[in-house]
């Protein structure tokens, strides 16, 4: 895909100056779907960027047999510290000036910044029914569907919300995937997550509950580590809004250390999940871990993948390894599973499986990245897309 984004938009916030940005990358079936981020220093090309991967993961998501099907990408972005007292109410005007893109057109929710609650709270301000409304006139039931909808969202497994446990449950089965086919026994792997909030929280619980040893955790306030395992639990007991940890929660053989230590620290899995652009060419070099599992989106830069390649490390891409968490909605919605924990799970587990196993096969059988296997396989679906369902 090389053409340029159907619809790009900046708005200017009146009260802050602040930016916020809107980009439809495409449109199927006339709609589209992608998160909303907030963070400083937030551009439009990074939206862009995003938008473009939300194509991919609607795309290698497709399954003619499933309720769901495709929609098109898109992602908005706000140039706005969410921890600054003024963020809500850019939120909402924000929210306000796109709002005719969100009843029609732009399916959106939670993404870094942002939890899916303050966005829900944001958009009824702003005069919108959902953030998600724009896809209402597809389902059959639409009353259903959304009773279903906010049945698993109001679901907890373990004190977590299983809208915040989803996404991170495909990360997980997409780093037991590529041990599993190298031969590595999950016992003894070690794994270091950058960022603890939704994504990177749920990361660590899954893979530590299959047996995998988190030995770093990283938030905004530094780098926690221990080489024998940290308590996971009991940081993401002690975790904020933000992702932001307790540091009364460590114990004492848990050590603090500098917020960019994650990237060295000893590990065979590397699992950044914060902020895009984490991993460039400078800093790569610190790195020893034998996978990069991508559940941020953009986290790693092109030229630092290229570099990385070289040294023989993989890079597991974010348009596959952190897709469960748009998949899951939708699902969902259209009814393909229930609010059950267990049947979620299952449904993602057995999804992400396949689609991190077909993308495998085809980096092997092209002697080329996992990367450039998930494009392959994206530009193999899209013409059926197009034909099905429309596509513009």
């Amino acid at each position: 895909m090389t053409t340029a984004p159907l619809i790009s938009l900046t708005w200017l916030d009146p009260v802050t100056g602040r930016q916020g940005h809107l980009v439809i990358d495409r449109l199927v079936r006339g709609v589209c779907s992608g998160g909303l981020r907030m963070r400083e220093g937030c551009t439009a090309a990074e939206v862009a960027g995003l938008a473009r991967g939300m194509t991919m993961k609607e795309a290698l998501h497709y399954d003619p047999k499933s309720r769901y099907v495709p929609l098109g990408g898109a992602k908005g972005g706000i140039d706005c510290d969410p921890r600054s007292p003024e963020a809500y109410g850019v939120l909402v005007r924000y929210l306000r000036a796109v709002r005719p893109y969100v009843e029609r057109f732009w399916t959106t929710g939670e993404d870094l910044g942002l939890t899916q609650d303050v966005v829900d709270r944001a958009a009824a301000e702003a005069g919108l029914v959902s953030s998600v409304q724009a896809v209402y006139p597809l389902l059959d039931d639409e009353a259903q569907a959304r009773r279903r909808l906010a049945d698993a969202f109001a679901t907890e497994v373990d004190g977590i919300g299983l809208d915040e446990l989803a996404g991170g449950c495909g990360v997980a089965e997409s780093v037991l995937v590529a041990l599993e086919r190298a031969g590595r026994p999950y016992g003894g792997t070690r794994v270091s997550v950058q960022g603890f909030g939704t994504m990177g929280g749920a990361t660590a619980r899954f893979l530590t509950r299959a047996g995998l040893t988190v030995v770093a955790v990283a938030d905004v306030r530094g780098t926690m580590t221990n080489p024998d395992g940290l308590d996971v639990e009991a940081l993401l007991a002690a975790r904020d809004a933000h992702g932001t940890v307790d540091r009364a929660a460590l114990r004492p053989g848990d050590r603090e250390e500098p917020g960019d230590a994650w990237l060295a620290v000893d590990a065979e899995v590397l699992v950044p999940a914060a902020v895009s652009y984490a991993i460039d060419p400078r800093n790569q070099s610190r790195i020893t871990a034998r996978w990069i599992v991508e559940a941020a989106n953009m986290p790693v830069l092109p030229d630092a993948e290229a570099l990385l390649a070289a040294r023989g490390i993989t890079v597991l891409p974010d348009v596959v390894v952190n897709s469960a968490t748009n998949a899951w909605w939708w699902w969902t919605l259209f009814g393909d599973i229930g609010a059950d924990p267990d049947e979620a799970f299952a449904h993602i587990r057995t999804a992400m499986r396949a689609l991190v196993g077909r993308m495998l096969d085809r980096a092997e059988a092209d002697g080329t990245t996992p990367r450039a296997a998930a494009h392959a396989l994206v530009e193999e679906r899209l013409p059926e897309i197009a034909e099905r369902y429309g596509w513009y």
